[in-house]
């Protein structure tokens, strides 16, 4: 069998990873037509289907689902030996609302390491006030937040985030209880926000948790302690959305934008494969 084409091998990866042409195509600054093409020519290549796919989904194959830890490792091994004659490593300092990051944060990270083995990242993760103010101070090189209401129309605008009332799986409130909420304290745009459709339709409510981070928000949702105020994706294991059910107010979405001053291309490159990874985790 001839050799690989791991430019192909790479464009199949990416798609597995973000379960998208399209998105892979913004990673790699390609098309959509040319990585479809690339995958095609692999498939044939291989004589094994890599990828079903349908008008709305692209999943692996059963063949493809053994193929793709051999073909990240292969990706993995050329872009180390690639990087290998790269003196100088490139540091990177991201800031990232912790609005944003849930479980899946491993995986971003995974992610950007392949893209560049020798890019050091520093990542802070912070409330979007605090980590806008720490780009405008110059500490950040880029940051990753909700839009605030002061800077509407600058920055990349990268996904919408939908909000929603996250509870225990079997969570029931209890008759002539106020709504027990999780959230992120009084300085969290979307806690005002929350309690604000709160008040507005009547619903008697109570905080009785408070934490910094998707995660410890949601914790005291799985735990069955409260209703939490969180981005649908970041919901933990065990919760769902439980606001049609009690008949709660749908919270407003809130587009994620990215704020960079960075113009050199590895640099570039680099915020383009984060955008697309958390567009990824957004279904965007």
């Amino acid at each position: 069998m001839k050799a690989l084409d791991l430019d192909a091998v790479k464009a199949f990866v990416f798609i597995a990873d973000l379960q998208s042409f399209t998105r892979a195509a913004e990673v790699l600054d390609s098309t959509q037509s040319a990585i479809s093409l690339k995958v095609r020519r692999l498939e044939t290549h291989l004589g094994r289907r890599l990828l079903e796919r349908t008008p709305r989904q692209v999943r692996l194959s059963a063949e493809g689902a053994v193929f793709l830890e051999a073909a990240r490792s292969l990706v993995g091994a050329h872009e180390r030996a690639v990087s290998s004659f790269q003196a100088e490593q490139r540091r990177l300092t991201i800031g990232i609302s912790h609005q944003l990051v849930g479980s899946e944060l491993p995986s971003l990270l995974r992610r950007m390491n392949e893209h560049d083995p020798q890019l050091l990242i520093e990542m802070r993760v912070a409330g979007s006030r605090e980590v806008m103010q720490a780009y405008d101070e110059g500490t950040l090189d880029a940051a990753l937040v909700l839009q605030p209401e002061n800077r509407r129309g600058q920055g990349d605008i990268v996904f919408t985030e939908n909000f929603a009332w996250i509870g225990a799986a079997h969570w029931e409130l209890r008759p002539g209880q106020p709504l027990p909420l999780s959230t992120q304290g009084e300085s969290c745009s979307i806690r005002a926000a929350a309690v604000r459709a709160l008040d507005q339709v009547g619903i008697a409510w109570t905080e009785v948790f408070i934490g910094k981070g998707a995660a410890v928000v949601g914790a005291a949702a799985a735990a069955g302690l409260a209703v939490a105020v969180l981005a649908r994706r970041t919901a933990p294991s065990g919760t769902i959305d439980i606001g049609p059910a009690m008949a709660l107010p749908a919270l407003p979405s809130q587009d994620v934008v990215l704020y960079t001053a960075l113009r050199d291309q590895r640099s570039r490159n680099a915020m383009r494969t984060l955008a697309t990874a958390f567009k990824s985790l957004t279904g965007a």
